[in-house]
């Protein structure tokens, strides 16, 4: 009996040895893969380590630093960056085992999640910013009278646009140059430079030119501050200072005196920046603007039929033109000689800079578009994304709105932006007398040529609708 209970003891001593065993077994696989991992560890290490004996001494002598800091800056992020990942794949593995040994598997599952969690944050911090768009710089070029105001809204409108209007009129009125020959070349530089710390948000610059001069960079006499929005927003917009009178105030709302130091961070901020300017006439001055690597230049020159032009100045600027009015009121047949000779002065500097601009100098390459405003009376929508398109500016619901709103209005002031713009354009060539036309036809011939404004053979031609003055342009004018 002794000898037939004895067996089923054993056979529990047997079992509980083999378990033992099993569980020492276990152990010492265990043991033999952390060693492995701990070997391949010190692979890395040594690999690292091979790696900083390699740099050379004439770098960390060049750099007059310590070498740890030469390291951090050349070599050591890739060494690091090795490191932590081998060791996070270490740390998974062994957790991996450990699950399987069936040690802590829900604190050893929370921090596998972590480590996962922890690692796509690493990976999406790890990769690089989007670029932000190019800043653009966009000169509307033109000259008085061309409607560059209306044109230059299409800027004005769209939120992200820092706009300027004309502010080398301050400079004008303060720095006087003689017409032609040097003073001329004179003025461009000095319209240029000013143009050029403008496009870098150096509002400070007109500080200089402003009349009287701001105090504190605050002033109330920056000309038709109204006209640009971004003059006008917070928090360039300040509260309004009683008894205060400000010479160009907002249009929709009332702003204290215009703080210089506002504007210019106002400037900074927006992602483009625009400006209107009727007092730059040489294209080839703009050269160092459009090869400044600051600056990311877009020239538009506006046009226009310089019939429609003259008769729109003879109405604007009367004074100037007493004389053009006693020769037509007189019926002389001769006008003034020094009348013609700079009525063609002006249209032959508007077309030397247009025919560079065609030409497409390396300078100037891509950087250059050819407007006709009678082009933009008759499909503003259509010319306004043209020009958005060629400055490389998404056109945004906001301008297309005014566009829509403004060019149907039956509002058609000296300055007015708002017209119905397919009607109006040509308004002018109904109370043109014929020798007027004939004048300014003659005086600007090649101009007219180039821009394709058709010239008139009678006075019956001149008042007739339905005789085009226009020939058709197409994308030749986007260069």
């Amino acid at each position: 009996m002794e000898k037939g209970l004895s067996l089923p003891q054993d056979c529990r001593h047997f079992l509980h040895s083999l378990r033992m065993r099993s569980k020492y077994a276990l152990f010492l696989a265990f043991v033999v893969v952390v060693f492995v991992f701990i070997e391949k560890e010190n692979k890395i290490i040594s690999r690292v380590s091979d790696k900083l004996k390699q740099i050379p001494q004439s770098l960390v002598d060049a750099n007059s630093t310590d070498p740890a800091l030469v390291l951090a800056e050349n070599a050591s992020l890739l060494s690091l960056s090795e490191l932590d990942s081998a060791f996070l794949q270490l740390q998974r593995r062994l957790r991996n085992l450990s699950l399987q040994l069936g040690m802590e598997p829900a604190e050893e599952a929370e921090e596998e999640q972590m480590l996962e969690a922890e690692e796509d944050w690493e990976q999406l911090e790890a990769r690089p910013p989007a670029e932000a768009p190019p800043r653009r710089h966009v000169l509307l070029m033109a000259t008085t009278r061309t409607g560059s105001s209306f044109v230059g809204e299409f800027f004005n409108q769209q939120g992200n646009i820092f706009y300027l209007f004309e502010p080398l009129w301050h400079i004008e009125r303060t720095v006087s140059f003689e017409q032609g020959g040097a003073n001329a070349a004179g003025s461009a530089l000095v319209y240029r430079d000013v143009l050029k710390q403008l496009f870098l948000c150096d509002l400070y610059i007109l500080e200089h030119f402003i009349i009287p001069a701001p105090e504190d960079h605050l002033t109330q006499f920056v000309f038709r501050r109204g006209s640009s929005r971004s003059l006008c927003e917070d928090p360039v917009c300040t509260p309004l200072v009683k008894k205060v009178f400000e010479k160009y105030p907002c249009k929709n709302r009332r702003c204290g005196p215009l703080n210089m130091t506002l504007a210019a961070e106002a400037c900074r901020r927006k992602e483009h920046m625009a400006i209107k300017a009727v007092r730059i006439r040489q294209l080839e001055f703009l050269q160092p603007l459009a090869e400044d690597p600051r600056l990311d230049l877009r020239v538009i020159q506006l046009v226009r039929d310089p019939r429609a032009v003259l008769a729109s100045r003879m109405v604007a600027f009367a004074d100037k033109y007493e004389t053009w009015k006693k020769w037509l009121a007189k019926g002389q047949d001769q006008l003034r000689e020094e009348e013609v000779l700079r009525l063609k002065g002006n249209c032959e500097s508007i077309r030397l800079s247009a025919e560079l601009g065609l030409r497409q100098p390396a300078w100037l390459r891509g950087r250059y578009m050819l407007v006709r405003y009678e082009d933009v009376a008759l499909r503003p929508l259509q010319k306004a994304q043209e020009m958005y398109r060629f400055a490389g500016i998404p056109l945004t619901p906001q301008v297309e709105d005014w566009i829509q709103k403004n060019t149907q209005a039956a509002h058609d002031g000296i300055y007015s932006t708002q017209k119905n713009s397919s009607e109006q354009f040509e308004k002018w060539r109904f109370s043109m007398p014929f020798k007027l036309a004939q004048v300014v036809q003659a005086a600007c011939g090649p101009a007219m040529r180039l821009f394709g404004y058709k010239p008139v053979q009678d006075a019956a031609s001149l008042s007739n609708r339905s005789v085009s003055l226009l020939e058709e342009r197409g994308t030749f004018w986007v260069t």
